[in-house]
């Protein structure tokens, strides 16, 4: 039997047109309805902006083999810089999305976005990257997050896969970025393996099943969901560290999207919080849950 890749890198315009669907078909019959449709317009815009981007820039030759020879994600999110391709993804991203039906609140957001210069915009995508979101500016910074989440989508799409490295618990072994669930995929030749995907660019790492992805425990794993669904995404929980996070049977369902279904699935993070542990998921469509 052939071996289960370790790492399979995003392709872009698929990702977010996929995402997008997924979203305008969640919200059927869902409580949620008005914001997985409007989730699912940004998504449908992340998939069409991309049409003649400039190339991004890519890391120096110096900084993969520093970060290859000391185990560290080639894409430095840390040291991330606004270039020409990022520009014109957020400036084309904030274009099309006043195009949007959106709440009072988000479109509040957006204009502030729009009237935001070049610094105010890089204080924005560095407490992005740093997990770092300022509760008073949750809208502004998960719209920064979607333009974020196609420029380093692209980023990845462009590694060799065959040279990443597992680079710890938690963190895409690509561009560092923490991961927002687990996927139990059906691929040929991969058929029941357990994938985790990362919430910036869309990578997903091959992880053992019945082990923490937070803290790395394989004691005390239990696994959790809400009566009367479908059980094809769960809470998978650590006495170890109190954590959780989402595992979904893409196997069983192979439209489950790792994003839209996290944000589908709140009343299970409700269930999960009243039990007392604590979401090490990040999403920024769930910033403040």
């Amino acid at each position: 039997m052939a071996a289960a890749p370790f790492v399979r890198l995003p392709d872009p315009e698929r990702l977010f047109r996929d995402r997008a669907e997924r979203f305008q078909s969640l919200a059927e019959g869902s409580d949620l309805a008005p914001y997985l449709r409007f989730l699912g317009a940004l998504a449908q815009i992340q998939a069409g902006l991309q049409d003649g981007l400039p190339t991004p820039a890519w890391p120096s030759a110096e900084a993969v083999g520093r970060a290859q020879e000391f185990g560290m994600p080639p894409l430095d999110r840390n040291r991330f810089e606004a270039d020409a391709a990022f520009a014109a993804t957020l400036a084309r991203f904030l274009s099309l999305a006043r195009d949007v039906a959106m709440p009072e609140a988000s479109a509040a957001a957006l204009a502030r976005m729009v009237q935001a210069d070049a610094a105010a915009q890089a204080v924005m995508f560095r407490n992005v990257l740093a997990d770092a979101i300022p509760a008073d500016a949750l809208a502004e910074h998960a719209l920064m997050a979607a333009a974020l989440q196609v420029h380093f989508a692209r980023l990845a799409a462009t590694l060799d896969a065959s040279r990443l490295k597992a680079v710890g618990n938690g963190a895409c072994p690509a561009c560092g970025g923490p991961l927002v669930a687990s996927l139990v995929v059906g691929w040929q030749g991969a058929h029941g393996t357990r994938f985790c995907a990362c919430a910036l660019c869309g990578t997903l790492w091959n992880y053992v099943r019945i082990k923490c992805t937070l803290c790395g425990s394989t004691e005390g794993i239990a696994y959790h969901g809400v009566e009367g669904d479908t059980g094809t995404v769960k809470a998978e929980s650590c006495e170890s560290c109190r954590g959780y996070l989402k595992i979904m049977y893409q196997h069983k369902d192979p439209a489950l999207d790792p994003i839209a279904d996290d944000v589908a699935t709140l009343g299970l993070d409700l269930l999960l919080r009243d039990a007392g542990y604590s979401r090490g998921a990040f999403n920024p469509f769930l910033l403040g849950y």
